[in-house]
């Protein structure tokens, strides 16, 4: 059975090609060349990084391991790809293009990395891409001009039916790889094994995940962009962390869970902190500003905090005081699509910046919620030694439980996240969804 996004692409391509004539009519662009991108080196070494395509090539096609391939939209056309399939035997070529995404496009396959060239489009071109050879074609000001790229990014936050349910199906292969997770930390596996056998239950490499995954033990969960993967187990295993997601045609999955070894006061935290995730969640809608909702997180952690016996003071003193900072340092969320930290999340839709509120510069997302968004919802709650000892040095050490605050930090961290996509009356929350159909 094919998967359910087949059925709905070409009404996909279909609201690509109007978007982009509008983008290209309000900058006065007579076409566009997108180029997916060319691999790249390493220094004094044929070593070849992992190759990812262009988001906006990708915005089109289903094609995440196509170098030097080229797309040309021309308003009024039909858009034109000029496939790269080289007769090659040190790499396996791409396969010949799959009539559910290339029927809706004019296709020429070509053997050499310039063909395109001879190809592009007459008039006025803009030329999107991060690959050496637009320069060679284009002036620099035709590269990447970035009031036509701030439509293409606005137009990306609003994703369509493909797209939402390429990122369910991640959402999907990201749950199945979770609960294999969960259940090999019960087993006790190193943060390695467990790791391992994420990639095997989602049949990801590490190169085919959004991002890399935070797989975190004990008080490593308090790295909050922690990357080791020990292959030792700890004398004693208190908690576990994962940061895990999952692509489907290149759009990701951003999920996060943290469980307890045993129940006790750390497992009771994690439930505090999982009903603030979802009581975030349940504000999320069309209209809603998102830094408000940010500032809520702040004030019901600090609540979970206070309640926990780690800090003395109000929730809202917590918060005036940047003691809420101290155990929650990071932003609520972002948007969440070809890339795991989509585009546009700090800027209006004439492109000017939306500032973070004061004091608060980790937040990804300021913008005002729209119908069409997928963001992500990741309240945390962390026992960091450089954060706290610089409360301690420099702040009133008064306001923190000492012995409560050294009992919790060998457990690390809390991070709970989930994806959801923003309707006019509510959300749907894609990894609640996901793991519920396991």
């Amino acid at each position: 059975m094919e998967p359910g996004y087949q059925s709905i692409y070409a009404a996909h391509v279909a609201e690509m090609q109007k978007r982009w004539e509008a983008s290209l009519e309000a900058e006065k662009f007579d076409a566009a060349v997108v180029h997916s991108g060319t691999p790249m080196y390493s220094f004094l070494d044929d070593y070849e990084y992992a190759f990812r395509p262009n988001p906006h090539f990708l915005a089109w096609l289903p094609l995440t391991s196509h170098p030097d391939s080229v797309l040309m939209v021309v308003p009024g056309e039909r858009p034109r790809l000029v496939y790269f399939q080289p007769d090659d035997y040190w790499y396996l070529p791409p396969s010949d293009p799959d009539p559910w995404w290339a029927d809706h496009f004019t296709i020429e396959v070509v053997r050499d990395t310039d063909e395109w060239r001879d190809r592009v489009p007459s008039g006025r071109v803009a030329a999107i891409g991060d690959s050496p050879a637009l320069a060679d074609v284009y002036g620099k000001r035709r590269v990447n001009p970035s009031t036509l790229l701030h439509h293409l990014h606005l137009w990306r936050t609003r994703k369509t039916p493909y797209e939402v349910a390429c990122i369910q199906e991640s959402a999907h292969s990201a749950a199945a790889a979770h609960a294999e997770a969960e259940q090999a930390f019960r087993e006790g596996e190193t943060e390695y094994g467990i790791h391992i056998r994420y990639l095997a239950a989602c049949r990801h490499t590490d190169t085919e995940l959004p991002y890399n995954n935070i797989v975190a033990l004990n008080s490593h969960g308090a790295v909050l962009h922690y990357q080791a993967r020990e292959r030792v187990l700890p004398p004693e295993v208190h908690s576990f962390l994962i940061d895990g997601g999952c692509t489907t045609n290149a759009y990701a999955s951003d999920i996060t869970r943290t469980y307890a070894k045993e129940a006790g006061e750390f497992a009771d935290l994690i439930e505090a902190m999982n009903s603030v995730e979802r009581d975030l969640v349940g504000q999320v809608r069309a209209g809603v500003d998102y830094k408000e909702l940010f500032l809520d997180s702040h004030l019901q952690i600090s609540g979970v905090l206070r309640d926990a016996g780690v800090i003395k003071v109000s929730p809202e003193d917590a918060v005036e005081s940047g003691l809420s900072l101290v155990f929650y340092p990071h932003g609520l969320g972002h948007f969440l699509g070809l890339q795991t930290h989509d585009v546009a999340g700090l800027v209006d839709n004439e492109g000017d910046a939306i500032p973070r509120p004061d004091g608060f510069p980790a937040l990804r997302l300021t913008r005002v919620l729209e119908e069409g968004n997928v963001l992500t919802i990741e309240p945390g709650l962390y026992f960091i030694d450089s954060l706290i000892d610089k409360w301690r040095a420099n702040k009133d050490a008064s306001v923190i439980d000492w012995g409560r605050v050294e009992a919790f930090k060998p457990y690390g961290g809390i991070r709970i996240e989930d994806n959801v996509l923003v309707k006019q009356d509510g959300c749907d929350d894609l990894t609640r969804r996901a793991f519920a159909e396991l």
